[in-house]
């Protein structure tokens, strides 16, 4: 009997077609047959993908690749996932189309890869961290699963996925997670609710004069505890910036905004507002204003005033005032640093750092009346702001809205057989907008409100749009774009690479090219900072032979390697101590060394997981050793890589890459005359930046409609040269955009369609595992209703840790004005296929979180912090269902996999 699934609100099939009879004459129902094959794909991808670190592999894969065996047939590859994507979708790519077989696939590649493997270049386990080949292969291997999976359908027609949708979506009718970030109030990050609330002006004493600073006034709440008030200058940001590089180095740290000391203007309408604004001026006896507009009372009190405040308050004050405009000082240096100090407490480990810590706590301070009336007048003006953001993507979203109707038509052209080939012949043939077909038309209308939105969200809805502004408009003004053009005009790039081709990679009388020269320098320097880091550590652990034992390890052959490894595991012990005690490598240890190894690591185990300095010195002895274990692995590597790079084939390959990618692009460069939108570009950079700069100097009550519209206009002036560059590179590209197309809508046939080879029968594949006594029936069917469940229970649990994320970060739909015009359904990937990616690559991305060099640190330290970080992971994935155990349908694996080859090798 299969298990009754419980329905769920979230699951709107409930289980149901899990549940449903499988159709006349079959055993399996369409869920089973899907999360059957899902299974046995995703195993065979992760042991072809595996199998690729073996020299062999490309021996085994068939043509184009030569092989010992002789000619390999499709349907005997011995990887026919990877050897079917690589015929189909790689060696048909437009530029690698035209690549010999012999001369570069078996001459150059083959003997380039085969060459890598049989280095052996270090893994994850070897090093115990992740490499990024570790990373990409994950990731390779999830979408190669997902495009399987999703292209390649059963025979029966019925197969299913869970299906599971978000009920609780809020729509709020902007791009609320921008708007909540910008929040001054009740966004905690890490345990931190950071606002930088308001200026002041503080007054310190040099020699004879007083000088005038700003000081942000930043409120910090932390949970359980009263919010406080802290104040700290710019400079103080700067040292909190230097002081987190010093405490985290090698991080990538957010850049500190520049000092801008620049005041914004607004109107406020309050009453009280009048009447604070009066009476701290009146009472000011003989202050004066310094040149902000700030006013210094004698004795360095500092007041925050208005120009316009002081000049209203020597006429009698009108009751009748409803509005005043008043001059908020440095305001875009304010909400600059709130972006940056938001953007800091994102990282976990900075937000827990005494430097974080001591910045928003110590020396808190109590704000006076004045300063109150400064905080309340820069909430409100965040307030306006964010309405002012509301209002504008509401308008950018009823505007984009009206093309609905147009888009789906343009979605349903895109969507069919040669959809992409068809747009860009329009594009082509038609040398300006006008000229396109209406729903085209439609598009680049739709298309324009987009790009309007993105430039509003960029350079005026963030915190740190202001800093962003300042360096695109930086950056802009240096660009010396007319001498750029006339360079580019003039030179012939085809020349210029050849003759850098020639310079690099030429090899006079037989001796090593110039770039070989340059790699082979670059790679003896590091080997040799990885000897005198060796030479310091084995004068630390004081003993020779074994050092000698640990680079033995390092450079025996794979085979002992493993075998090594293997004992590791099976002992549960570290891969020091079975290297040290290993007879398979020179030379064996005395019982003394042995025991000093076993007692360090049990000292090791002890410091690391107690935080107390008992058997310290055992402790720090053995991490000497994990240390010169991995700088004789990274030694290794280096020199392996350097063999590679010395080898012929390995320049000659360079030298073919680098021919069979530039040529076709330099030819559409030249006919394209791609130089004269460069002068378009300077115009719409100059026209972007004053409507921007317009919008900056807008009143919060302007109206929206203008706002908007003067973003749309910007894009419309510009459009048809955008349009005029895109129609020259179609209509000079020799075929070659043509070529990208045909290649992209074969995919896409793949994904929609499936292979010409036929479908995967799996209830055919079952019954006759059944009939011959294969496989138990029952057990079987029970193993695949268990992955079920576990696909389902993961969905759920995934459902209700996103929406417990959101709550707590106050966020909901990310969309930028208009509408999603595709779905992954229209390229052949099924919805819940790519839900299965989304939460996979969660879980790879949430690991990968927080990682950076941490060879200077204490080793003991990093040891505890990766530990630390591992069981961060599990709190991370706690509630997490278990993926089941199981045996029986792994017997299909056979029959499947020749099944499997038939359906792929047309």
């Amino acid at each position: 009997m299969q298990e009754a699934l419980p329905p769920d609100p979230a699951f709107p099939n409930g289980g149901e077609g899990g549940n449903a009879p499988p159709p006349a004459g079959q055993i399996l129902t369409g869920r089973q047959e899907h999360y059957l094959k899902r299974e046995l794909i995703a195993r065979q991808v992760r042991d072809e993908i595996t199998e690729l670190n073996s020299p062999t592999a490309l021996q085994r894969f068939g043509s184009p690749f030569r092989s010992e065996y002789g000619e390999v047939a499709p349907v005997d590859s011995e990887l026919p996932i990877l050897r079917h994507i690589f015929v189909h979708h790689v060696r048909n790519f437009p530029f690698l189309d035209q690549a010999r077989e012999k001369e570069f696939w078996q001459d150059k590649l083959q003997v380039f890869l085969e060459s890598f493997a049989n280095k052996h270049v270090s893994s994850s386990e070897d090093r115990l961290e992740e490499t990024k080949r570790r990373k990409l292969a994950r990731k390779c291997e999830k979408l190669v699963e997902l495009m399987m999976v999703s292209g390649v359908p059963t025979a029966s027609g019925y197969e299913e996925r869970i299906q599971f949708s978000e009920m609780e979506v809020v729509e709020r009718g902007a791009n609320d997670k921008g708007l909540l970030v910008n929040m001054p109030e009740g966004h905690a990050i890490n345990g931190w609710d950071v606002n930088v609330a308001a200026v002041r002006v503080t007054s310190i004493k040099r020699t004879v004069r007083y000088h005038p600073h700003a000081e942000f006034l930043i409120r910090v709440n932390q949970e359980g505890k009263e919010g406080i008030h802290v104040g700290r200058r710019y400079g103080e940001f700067v040292k909190l910036h230097r002081r987190l590089r010093t405490e985290f180095p090698g991080k990538n740290l957010p850049p500190l905004p520049r000092k801008n000391k620049s005041s914004t203007s607004s109107w406020f309408s309050s009453a009280d507002d009048d009447n604070s604004s009066v009476s701290s001026v009146s009472t000011q006896g003989t202050s004066l204003p310094d040149d902000s507009g700030q006013t210094l009372a004698p004795g360095g009190h500092q007041r925050s005033v208005s120009r316009s405040s002081m000049r209203s308050s020597k006429s009698p004050r009108v009751s009748t005032d409803v509005s005043r405009e008043t001059v908020l000082y440095r305001e875009e240096q304010r909400v600059s640093l709130r972006a940056f100090l938001r953007t800091l407490l994102q990282n976990k480990r900075i937000a827990e750092s005494k430097a974080m810590e001591e910045f928003l706590i110590a020396g808190p301070i109590k704000l006076n009346e004045e300063e109150m009336i400064d905080v309340q007048k820069r909430k409100e003006m965040d307030a306006a702001r964010i309405e002012e953001q509301r209002k504008f993507y509401e308008i950018a979203r009823q505007r984009a809205a009206e093309l609905d109707v147009y888009m789906e038509n343009f979605r349903r052209d895109i969507v069919e057989s040669n959809g992409l080939t068809k747009l860009f012949a329009e594009i082509r043939e038609k040398s300006s907008i006008a000229e396109l077909s209406p729903q085209y038309q439609k598009f680049a209308e739709w298309l324009r409100i987009e790009v309007a939105a993105t430039l509003y969200h960029l350079f005026l809805a963030e915190d740190n749009s202001p800093e962003l502004f300042a360096q695109a408009k930086r950056i802009h003004g240096l660009v010396p774009y007319t001498l750029l053009k006339n360079v580019i005009r003039i030179a012939n790039p085809a020349a210029v690479m050849s003759g850098v081709l020639d310079l690099f990679l030429a090899q006079p009388f037989g001796s090593r090219s110039l770039l070989q020269r340059i790699f082979s320098l670059t790679l003896n320097d590091s080997i040799k900072d990885f000897q005198k880091s060796i030479a310091s550590l084995t004068a630390k652990v004081e003993d020779s032979t074994l050092s000698q034992k640990l680079k033995s390890f390092a450079d025996a052959d794979e085979v002992i390697k493993n075998e090594i490894r293997e004992e590791a595991a099976a002992e549960d012990v570290d891969i020091i101590v079975a290297i040290l005690r290993s007879e398979l490598l020179s030379p064996e240890l005395t019982t003394e060394q042995i025991g000093k190894v076993f007692n360090g690591w049990v000292a090791w185990n002890h410091a690391v997981d107690n935080v107390d300095l008992e058997m310290q010195q055992g402790a720090q002895w053995f991490a000497h050793m994990k240390q010169l274990l991995k700088l004789y692995t990274r030694q290794r590597d280096k020199a392996m890589m350097l063999s590679i790079v010395e080898e012929p084939a390995t320049l000659q390959l360079f030298r073919d890459l680098f021919t069979i990618f530039y040529e076709p692009l330099v030819r559409v460069y030249k006919s394209a005359n791609v130089y004269s939108s460069i002068t378009d570009f300077a115009v719409f950079a100059d026209d972007a930046i004053g409507v921007i700069e317009s919008a900056q100097r807008q009143d919060a009550s302007a109206d929206p409609n203008q706002t908007v519209q003067a973003f749309i206009d910007v894009c419309a002036r510009h459009e048809a040269n955008f349009y005029k560059f895109i129609h020259e590179v179609h209509l000079h590209d020799n075929g070659l955009f043509q070529s990208l197309m045909s290649w992209i809508e074969e995919i896409l046939d793949f994904l929609r369609k499936g292979p010409q080879g036929g479908k995967l029968d799996m209830n055919a594949l079952f019954q006759g595992a059944v009939g011959v006594g294969q496989i138990d029936k029952d057990v079987a069917l029970a193993e695949i209703n268990s992955l079920i469940k576990w696909h389902e229970d993961r969905k759920r649990w995934h459902l209700n840790k996103t929406r417990q994320k959101m709550a707590a970060e106050g966020t909901a739909n990310e969309s930028i004005p208009g509408t999603a015009t595709f779905k992954g359904s229209d390229f052949g990937l099924d919805e819940g296929d790519l839900e299965d990616l989304t939460i996979s690559d969660e879980g790879s991305d949430a690991s990968d979180e927080d990682e950076e060099d941490e060879e200077l640190d204490d080793p003991i330290a990093v040891e505890r912090r990766r530990r630390t970080k591992k069981q961060d992971q599990l709190r991370r994935t706690a509630g997490e269902p278990v993926k089941p155990e199981v045996q029986e349908i792994l017997k299909l694996t056979d029959p499947f996999v020749v099944m499997l080859r038939y359906v792929l090798a047309e």
